[in-house]
């Protein structure tokens, strides 16, 4: 597994490097033989050190965790932490879900219409890029979602095989689109 740690504004003594990469490292091959790769990212926020750790195990899912501390040392092993308990759920998850699939989607550009132009109310969206849309069943997608620390998941309902949706809504609950097709 390849791991790269980058310090944001702050300098990171060897020791500190070895430490971080020594730690996840067990963290991760505890639960993954043979995870693709992992980053740390320190930077400071005020007082504290922010350290935040996306490690990539394969199979689709990318897990994010991050915590603050009074030194990178305790930022850090905080958020191995996390990582290490969203570690545990995902490989408990695929022991029970063992044939996940993936297609390839395209994700479009949208651009804003012309009266939207000459107002400059609408946002450009600038991202354009191809991406593993996974086939799951709606818990799947919720822990694809929860692993990877994201606001919305979209995913191809492996019970009908339709484009469905879950998301994180403001009440901390979770959202679930499910629309239906009309002929």
């Amino acid at each position: 597994m390849q791991i790269t740690i980058t310090g944001k504004q702050l300098n990171l003594g060897d020791n500190m490097q070895s430490y971080a990469e020594k730690n996840l490292a067990a963290v991760v091959d505890k639960y993954f033989d043979a995870a693709i790769d992992a980053s740390i990212v320190f930077s400071r926020e005020g007082d504290a050190i922010k350290a935040e750790v996306t490690v990539h195990p394969g199979s689709g899912a990318l897990l994010k965790g991050s915590a603050k501390g009074a030194d990178a040392y305790v930022a850090f092993d905080q958020a191995c932490d996390r990582i290490a308990r969203q570690l545990r759920r995902y490989k408990n998850r695929l022991t029970e879900h063992k044939n996940i699939k993936f297609e390839m989607v395209d994700a479009a550009v949208i651009e804003p219409e012309e009266e939207e132009e000459i107002k400059g109310t609408a946002p450009v969206i600038v991202a354009e890029m191809q991406t593993e849309l996974p086939i799951c069943s709606v818990s799947g997608a919720v822990m694809r979602m929860d692993l990877a620390d994201l606001p919305a998941l979209m995913f191809r309902n492996s019970a009908h095989g339709g484009l469905n949706m879950v998301y994180r809504r403001p009440d901390g609950n979770i959202g679930w689109v499910d629309p239906k097709n009309k002929g």
